[in-house]
């Protein structure tokens, strides 16, 4: 027998048997042809009889061609059959797993911390502003800062103002003064001046002149820009008058959107290096400094503010920070990602026993982490798993539990009788395969009304439903879409859901 034809149509089944499983759970018929002889191969392995992979039914006693595909038959082993010598899993040759490229992973315990990645905006540190007012009415003679985001130091001048207010006072205490009367009244004309928020220099030039003065020069208080300039050359000012507001850039905000299942592993205090967008080259040390309680809606993120410092005055609002949040470590157990197989309602690894044999096992999953799956239940540290081929490794073990039956027609428990769910609905498409249905709630399962599809058993079945029918119908857990149609009855025209 040709080995190289024998592996490729073993190879072939075993693809077609992993795409086409419900073909698989239909019933057939036993062959009436047992094996007379059981003939053994060059290395001693006992052959129970022969088989088409595409068609698992029938079985032969003896090689040759098969009369439903052009290939070969292939050989069922003694020692690959089930339950011979393989309790609890399947067996597949060392040579065939090589063919299918089947890798294998072990079950790992690594250290991992919550961490992510999140561009923020930034923004001033509205901690850091300052307003420069005019505490009396006057005039700006001169204004020094004429545009606003222009970078100002601390002491410069911003403007002149012209107080007229400011006269009579002065020229009163020094009326006093040169009058000779009592201390007390010279200070109090001191006091009334302070009172008037009469700057101290400029009654100290008043006292050195011996002349009242009314002009006096604005100037920034600290470093920064002018986040808003309010006034111009030669307008009437009025206390409380906001005439510039200078922004800090020595810390700066990053304002960044952060998942709602992320943020809540965030802690104020916490450290985050920021990086520019546009050069990672370029890092600032960054702190979190406040999760604002607003979330948003429509993506379920939190605005995140972290602080960061800007003594070098390279960041300026509007530039994009990538921010690189570490969470708490931790040590989880994980296997490769590609090593599980979800199927909607369960997490499923394939185990690689210490006999060799292969076996599924449900597992719990937890978090992501990017090519690893942890894993909270359900394996060991150093269980060895299947990284891929495990479909293929699937397919042999449906093949083995079909002719596994048909070996044994004796059944000593007969299997639980499917559970039956019933509902109305309306059908929206009609294909080989299947129904797709517009359905009222199901009681059973506790649906609501939805829209899905379900399988049909064969391509005939119920030929007469059309799209746009009104139904009942019978349905039960199985088939590829994991549920299969059982009944569908036309319901009357004008008949209410």
């Amino acid at each position: 027998m040709n080995r190289t034809r024998t592996i490729g149509a073993a190879l072939l089944a075993a693809l077609l048997l992993a795409a086409g499983a419900f073909y698989l759970g239909r019933t057939t018929a036993p062959s009436t042809e047992a094996p007379a002889i059981t003939p053994s191969t060059p290395d001693g392995r006992k052959v129970l009889y022969w088989h088409d992979p595409m068609v698992p039914g029938p079985r032969f006693n003896k090689p040759g061609k098969s009369p439903f595909m052009d290939m070969q038959l292939v050989p069922m082993y003694a020692d690959s059959a089930t339950g011979k010598g393989n309790e609890g899993g399947v067996q597949v040759s060392p040579t065939v797993q090589q063919n299918l490229g089947i890798r294998y992973a072990g079950v790992r315990r690594v250290e991992t911390s919550a961490s992510f990645d999140a561009v923020g905006a930034v923004q001033f540190d509205e901690r850091l502003n300052v307003v420069v007012q005019t505490r009396v009415a006057g005039y700006v003679e001169r204004l020094s800062v004429r545009a606003p985001m222009e970078r100002v130091r601390k002491g410069q001048a911003l403007a002149t103002v012209f107080a007229p207010e400011w006269l009579g006072p002065q020229n009163e205490w020094l009326a006093l003064q040169r009058s000779g009367v009592s201390a007390d009244l010279v200070a109090a004309a001191r006091d009334r001046m302070r009172a008037l928020s009469i700057p101290a220099e400029l009654i100290r030039r008043s006292e050195e002149t011996g002349t009242a003065q009314a002009r006096y020069v604005l100037t920034a208080p600290s470093d920064g820009v002018v986040a808003e300039l309010g006034v111009r050359e030669g307008v009437a000012v009025t206390p409380g008058t906001t005439l510039f507001r200078i922004a800090g850039l020595e810390k700066v905000w990053a304002v960044a959107e952060i998942p709602e299942a992320q943020a809540v592993r965030l802690a104020r205090g916490q450290k985050v290096k920021a990086t520019l967008q546009v050069d990672a080259a370029q890092s600032f040390e960054s702190t979190l400094d406040e999760i604002l309680p607003e979330v948003n809606t429509s993506t379920r993120t939190l605005k995140a503010r972290f602080e960061v410092d800007n003594r070098r005055g390279t960041l300026t609002p509007g530039m994009l920070l990538r921010l690189q949040v570490t969470g708490p470590s931790s040590t989880r157990l994980v296997v490769p990602s590609e090593a599980v197989i979800r199927t909607g309602k369960r997490a499923v690894v394939i185990v690689r026993k210490a006999d060799g044999a292969f076996e599924p096992r449900d597992v719990s999953t937890g978090a992501d982490l990017g090519d690893d799956t942890e894993i909270v239940s359900g394996l060991s540290e150093g269980d060895q798993v299947v990284a891929s081929g495990q479909f293929l490794i699937d397919s042999e073990a449906r093949l083995r539990s079909v002719l596994g039956s048909m070996a044994s027609p004796a059944v000593t428990t007969a299997p639980p009788a499917a559970v039956l769910h019933q509902a109305e609905g309306k059908v929206e498409s009609v294909a080989p395969d299947g129904l797709t249905i517009s359905h009222g709630p199901v009681a059973t399962l506790k649906w609501p009304s939805m829209t899905m599809g379900f399988a049909k058993a064969s391509s005939e079945a119920f030929p007469d439903i059309r799209p746009g029918d009104l139904v009942r119908f019978e349905f039960k857990e199985g088939g590829p879409t994991g549920y299969e149609l059982v009944s569908v009855q036309r319901m009357p025209q004008g008949a209410k859901r």
